[in-house]
């Protein structure tokens, strides 16, 4: 029994540190006043809690603030320096790998380019070992203040894959569009990569680490319900329903790019037919643009050919658009319309967002007829509520996105340094954990 209350008593502290922490990360600086009623701790447990973290070189002083007829009031932050955070992004075209400090401020980054070799595991493996070695030794950062690496990947993540060697389970991805059958990939990079075990690794879809990217920082702050689109080589897209520090958050990442769009259409690389990607996705423009006929270096690319395709169409002043370029850009905004009217119907969120390299992309040029074919296609009252906007974070989404994987789980563990053995397999969203760490809060 003594045992038990032990630990009811360190979980506890741990989630009034959680509540300091998150509060000063998404809202701060703030002072200790301030953090009183944000956080529904008293002012001695909020003393207690500053004098820890500041102790542990998680807080630090941001200045101070007058306050009404008493003392001056010290602002308290997050120090970036408290730790680092690796967040790789498992591309179509690239493995981008980028050392992050606390704030999410960029100290190193490198790039592997896919194009000649795919969607090979061992291949990818390797990028990621050289990747995250590379960005350590460029930083002149020690592995040993890595509080986690984060990592989005195409396809389905199934959390509890077979049991590895040293016994524990670990993420497994189902990539059936680049080939991926039940890989289980968290285990190979744990064997691969050289950082000390006790760092966790955290592995996730690439268009709910774009979309956790974009509520967080971007443009779905403050929303209660959003879908953030990820249109790259392929096509995906996550729903999240919440706050951010709302304990009932919930992020859905969704295999958009494989509803149908077209009856008896086009062939998708997934292998069935009609699907969105086969329309929307870079490389089904390439191969569409190529059909018609398009002009296309040898060897082009996706990234290549969908800035022809765009520069056929929007030529300048002195040009002339291509009138093929136009219908088949014209056919993708419609066919993006009416898979976004599928998201309002089903989801009523209050933003969608469009993001990923070719998003970003298309985006300036298609975003008017987008609308418009998605207010067409969607329910006219559930139209009304939802805005469509460009995500604001850029291409480098997925990669912050998915430094907040294990951003998110130190935050919810109070600041505590990852365990030996720890595994980062499953932070359900941002804050899930906090439902059953929060519900009391000790004064």
């Amino acid at each position: 029994m003594a045992e038990r209350n032990r630990r009811t008593v360190r979980d506890l502290r741990r989630g009034n540190r959680a509540r300091v922490l998150q509060r000063l990360y998404f809202d701060g600086p703030l002072s200790r006043q301030e953090l009183g009623p944000v956080t529904g701790l008293s002012s001695g447990s909020i003393s207690n809690v500053v004098a820890e973290l500041s102790a542990e070189g998680l807080l630090e002083e941001a200045g101070v603030v007058d306050s009404d007829g008493g003392r001056p009031r010290t602002l308290l932050r997050v120090a970036p320096d408290g730790g680092l955070l690796v967040g790789i992004d498992i591309g179509e075209t690239r493995v981008r790998v980028e050392l992050f400090d606390l704030s999410l401020t960029e100290l190193a980054r490198t790039e592997r380019l896919l194009a000649q070799h795919g969607y090979d595991v061992e291949r990818i493996v390797a990028h990621v070992r050289t990747g995250v070695a590379d960005v350590l030794r460029d930083a002149g950062a020690d592995p040993r203040r890595l509080l986690g690496i984060g990592i989005g990947v195409p396809g389905i993540i199934e959390r509890d894959g077979p049991e590895g060697p040293d016994g524990t389970r670990g993420a497994v991805v189902h990539g059936q569009t680049i080939g991926w059958r039940a890989v289980p990939f968290e285990q190979l990079l744990r064997e691969a990569v050289d950082v000390p075990p006790e760092v966790p690794l955290f592995i996730d879809n690439g268009a709910k680490t774009l979309g956790q990217a974009e509520m967080w920082f971007g443009g779905g702050r403050g929303a209660g319900a959003a879908a953030i689109a990820l249109i790259g080589s392929g096509v995906g897209a996550c729903v999240d329903h919440g706050d951010i520090l709302d304990e009932d958050r919930t992020s859905l990442a969704l295999e958009w790019g494989h509803t149908t769009v077209q009856l008896r259409g086009r062939r998708c690389r997934c292998g069935s037919i009609g699907c969105l990607e086969a329309y929307a996705g870079a490389e089904a423009l390439r191969e569409r643009w190529r059909e018609a006929g398009g002009p296309l270096p040898e060897g082009a690319d996706d990234e290549t050919a969908l800035a022809a395709l765009l520069a056929a169409a929007y030529p300048g002043r002195r040009g002339t658009p291509d009138p093929v370029a136009l219908a088949l850009l014209d056919e993708t905004a419609e066919c993006l319309g009416a898979a976004l009217a599928d998201l309002v119907n089903l989801f009523l969120p209050e933003r969608i967002l469009i993001g990923g390299w070719a998003g970003l992309l298309l985006g300036p040029r298609l975003l008017p007829e987008i609308r418009r074919y998605a207010n067409e296609y969607a329910l006219s009252h559930a139209a009304a509520r939802t805005t469509i906007e460009m995500g604001r974070l850029g291409p480098d989404a997925v990669t912050v996105g998915a430094a907040t994987l294990p951003l998110a789980d130190f935050l919810t563990r109070g600041g505590s340094r990852p365990e030996p053995g720890g595994s980062g397999t499953a932070p359900r969203t941002a804050f899930e954990a906090v439902r059953e760490r929060h519900r009391t809060p000790v004064n």
